[in-house]
């Protein structure tokens, strides 16, 4: 055999010798068979030769050649084996041992929250309805009496989209969309996300959640209001609840007010959860101001109602001893996990 031939026969020898995985087998040969490996390179070396040496030459090439395929192929058949073995022996399962319980998905409690109050608003006369997210100006301001400079704009601390589009800072934005598409008596609560621009504290986040309802008709008093919204914190709370009011301004009601519920906790002796007052703020309400009847195409000489919205979290937070609202959202499992 032309020397220069058993020379890379030696050399692939030695390099056979030490192939330990797939990976390196197929560079060993890459590089001895391949279109521009040992012998390929030797196979160019042809046309240099005199004729009566090519044959001999060639025939020399293509043996070495077949001995390194056939040395390859046990190569290859041996270390299939043995890396198959490996990956059986990794994935064995030994099927005597008890099976793994995997954990089921639960809601988030703000989730079970805004269900456990839609069923009580549904079973007191209400129907759940739902608005978008990014509101227009007009359904989130305009149309329930806000001017377009009055301060209470910068109340909310709005997040614009543009000039006329900004996320809804409260739920109270469905009010003119019902007025528009169905005629009194109108009985809705809507329970959702909103928005605002606020220093994210244990008592404020940029994020929330509210619950608002609205009640139009003809005759709907005060007293409705305040028999209204007694019924549902007793029922959301389980237990009958005390109430009071306190004058506060909103530009949808007139007159508004905060509502103060007795403090659970102490049973309004006073504790650290009502700050010794007896009492726990849960909503602001009002009786729906005439404009905004005149503004949703009611006539408000005929029609009166009222509304009311409060925070989901604030609910939460006050029926389970919780004193940061930042938890909601810190994604911690030891948190969330405590409320089934």
């Amino acid at each position: 055999m032309d020397p220069r031939i058993q020379s890379i026969l030696n050399a692939f020898g030695q390099e056979s010798s030490t192939i330990s995985d797939s990976k390196q087998l197929q560079e060993l040969r890459i590089k001895y068979l391949g279109k521009k490996g040992e012998f390929a390179k030797q196979m160019q070396n042809l046309r240099d030769l005199p004729p009566d040496e090519k044959r001999v030459f060639g025939q020399s090439v293509n043996k070495a050649k077949e001995e390194c395929s056939q040395v390859l192929e046990g190569l290859e058949v041996k270390i299939y084996r043995e890396e198959q073995k490996k990956q059986f022996a990794k994935e064995k399962i030994d099927i005597t041992r008890p099976g793994r319980r995997k954990g089921v998905g639960r809601s988030h409690p703000l989730s079970s929250m805004i269900g456990e109050m839609s069923d009580v608003l549904i079973h007191m006369g209400f129907s759940i309805q739902t608005g978008p997210e990014m509101e227009s100006d007009y359904y989130n301001y305009g149309g329930l009496n806000y001017p377009p400079d009055h301060p209470a704009r910068d109340m909310q601390d709005t997040f614009y989209l543009d000039k006329d589009t900004q996320l809804r800072s409260h739920c109270t934005s469905i009010q003119q969309r019902m007025m528009e598409n169905h005629k009194p008596p109108i009985r809705v609560a809507v329970l959702g996300k909103c928005y605002r621009n606020e220093t994210v504290s244990s008592r404020s986040h940029v994020l929330f959640h509210q619950c608002d309802g609205l009640y139009i008709a003809e005759k709907v008093s005060f007293a409705d209001l305040l028999s209204t919204l007694k019924e549902l914190y007793s029922r959301i709370f389980q237990k009958e609840v005390m109430i009071r009011t306190r004058a506060s301004y909103f530009p949808f009601v007139e007159p508004g007010m905060e509502v103060d519920i007795g403090c659970l906790a102490c049973e309004q002796k006073g504790c650290m959860l009502c700050k010794q007052s007896g009492w726990l703020e849960v909503c602001g309400a009002g009786m729906v101001h005439p404009e905004v009847l005149a503004q949703g195409g009611l006539d408000p000489d005929r029609y009166s109602g009222f509304a009311w919205g409060g925070g989901v979290e604030r609910v939460f937070m006050l029926r389970n001893g919780i004193g940061d609202i930042r938890s909601f959202l810190n994604n911690d499992m030891r948190f969330l996990e405590q409320f089934r």
